[in-house]
């Protein structure tokens, strides 16, 4: 079905740009049937029209950055368009088709199967933003699948989206939430009992949605002139800084892909600087811009477990584990050098440009821990004791099921200028609250963590920081407010009633993750006893 252009009501309508249309091929078919896709980078579809839209949730950030006004979206041209029911002036809808490799098996054409995107909007500073609706019905590419998502699923992207762009994680970001008034009928657990669910539509804003797997899917059928098309185009349209005279050349893409290596290990930093697990690292899940992209079973470390995965189809493997994390990222960007060495005369480019990953995880990775800890710098040589006394920290979050976000936002609260004259008790009563079973912490342990944080507050004095400055560091990058799982379940329960009143107010709280706010401890509280097994709060699936 194609959609006829509708004027917005009030406002004038947004400029788009077509950048991705214009530089990539088209694929010749325009029916909307389940298909193999050769020699083409999308595909032109329509979103399919729902019941009875009605806007939820808009982020007013995203709004002023696309030049929007935010009450605007509540117009019926925009609702419209947010809903899949119709285009504004310059949208041309269509789904992009790409590759990847699927908990470590390559699974040939995957392709947008539910995100549709409307248009690259041009913003006010003249950047463009891809605009894509997720949920808006099937494409080509959705493998028999009905191309639709859930209100669980969308409110929990929704709400990531901006939670980790308040956090300051390079993220993809979400515009509006808009339930349609459609059920959805899904397997929650894929364990053979499907129900109905309310459905919902989220508009995900990037620069671009353009994923390793892009790039892998021309170069598995060696389609060496759609995998230069692709990467010229991106080149050209998201890193023109590294173009020289010479025009994009063999230097150019080696330049960058070691780029797309740093941008992917300061990801990885972040998320393991905030206890995020993105649950399905996946080649196609992964931003060529370093973003996190498709939220799905993702999770916080509540109870600090290197080896917890949010993601009950990676149960028995674990291969996207928290501490696993910036393996698999090399694994991924391995893979997708290894889909770009027909573009070099030999290996060596892309040999040298994979080593800009480990040469920022190895420059980053002590940064951030330091920082988490308010000390100037970590020394990595094993010499300076600075790497066993992190070592020994996270060996004590271990010991005890210990919440990692309240654990490092109370140790900036820790008396250490006492810590040679208070007793074990005092000294370690800040943190008392990250315990979720504090009865069961015994002298022993306490005397462990107590002698852990002597240890700590010599080398904190060694710095010589004032312990208001050193508190104020700390505050900054270990957040108080993250997305918790039952949280978001919270927030999906009103939802789904058509109240979006708690999502709202969570959506607010998360806009200031580091700053404490008056009256709202239970969003920086502890996961709840009755949350721990709790379907959507403990367990979830890539069902959405």
């Amino acid at each position: 079905m194609t959609h006829a252009p509708m004027t917005a009501d009030t406002t004038p309508a947004p400029r788009f740009a077509r950048s991705f249309l214009d530089a990539l091929p088209a694929d010749p078919d325009t029916s909307n049937r389940r298909r193999q896709v050769l020699g083409a980078a999308y595909s032109r579809v329509s979103p399919t029209p729902v019941s009875a839209p009605s806007l939820l949730a808009a982020s007013p950030e995203v709004a002023q950055r696309l030049g929007l006004d935010v009450d605007a979206l509540r117009t019926p041209a925009w609702v419209a368009a947010l809903s899949g029911n119709g285009v504004l002036p310059g949208m041309e809808p269509y789904a992009s088709v790409y590759g990847g490799h699927q908990f470590g098996g390559w699974a040939g054409q995957l392709g947008d199967g539910r995100a549709i995107t409307l248009g690259e909007l041009v913003a006010p500073d003249g950047r463009t933003h891809e605009l894509q609706l997720k949920g808006a019905g099937p494409t080509p590419y959705s493998r028999g699948a009905d191309g639709r998502a859930v209100m669980r699923s969308s409110v929990r992207e929704f709400l990531c989206s901006e939670a980790m762009a308040h956090l300051g994680v390079p993220t993809t970001r979400a515009l509006s939430l808009v339930a349609t008034g459609d059920d959805v009928v899904r397997d929650v657990l894929y364990s053979g009992d499907p129900r109905p669910e309310p459905g919902a539509i989220v508009c995900r804003v990037a620069p671009s949605f353009l994923r390793f797997g892009h790039f892998q899917l021309p170069a598995s059928r060696r389609d060496h002139a759609l995998l230069t098309a692709f990467v010229d185009y991106t080149i050209r349209q998201h890193f023109p800084t590294l173009i020289g005279a010479n025009g994009i050349d063999a230097e150019v893409r080696e330049a960058w892909l070691a780029e797309v290596a740093r941008r992917t290990a300061h990801l990885v930093i972040h998320w393991m600087r905030v206890g995020f697990v993105h649950g399905v690292m996946n080649t196609d899940n992964m931003s060529i811009l370093g973003l996190t992209i498709d939220y799905g079973p993702y999770g916080w470390l509540e109870g600090y477990d290197p080896d917890w995965t949010p993601n009950t189809t990676d149960a028995s493997g674990r291969r996207y584990r928290y501490g696993h994390q910036p393996q698999i990222a090399w694994w991924n960007l391995v893979q997708l050098a290894q889909a770009l060495v027909p573009l070099f005369p030999d290996t060596a480019p892309v040999e040298r440009a994979l080593g800009a990953y480990r040469e920022t995880l190895a420059r980053e990775e002590p940064a951030m821990l330091a920082a988490k800890l308010g000390l100037e710098t970590l020394d990595t040589d094993p010499a300076s004791g600075d790497v066993a006394l992190v070592e020994s920290l996270f060996a004590l979050l271990r010991a005890t099921e210990t919440d990692m976000t309240i654990f490092f936002r109370g140790l900036a609260d820790v008396p250490l200028a006492q810590a040679a004259t208070v007793d074990d008790a005092a000294l370690c009563a800040p943190l008392a609250d990250a315990w979720y079973a504090p009865d069961e912490i015994d002298d022993g342990h306490r005397a462990r963590l107590a002698g852990w944080l002597r240890r700590y507050a010599a080398r904190v004095a060694r710095d010589g920081t004032p312990a208001a400055v050193r508190r104020d560091r700390m505050n900054a990058v270990n957040p108080l407010y993250v997305l918790r799982n039952w949280l978001a379940q919270g927030a999906i329960d009103g939802a789904e009633r058509g109240d979006p009143g708690e999502l709202l107010t969570l959506l607010e709280v998360l806009r200031r993750p580091y700053d404490a706010q008056p009256g709202r401890a239970h969003y920086a509280a502890k996961r709840p006893e009755w949350a721990r097994h709790r379907v959507g709060c403990s367990m979830l699936s890539c069902s959405s």
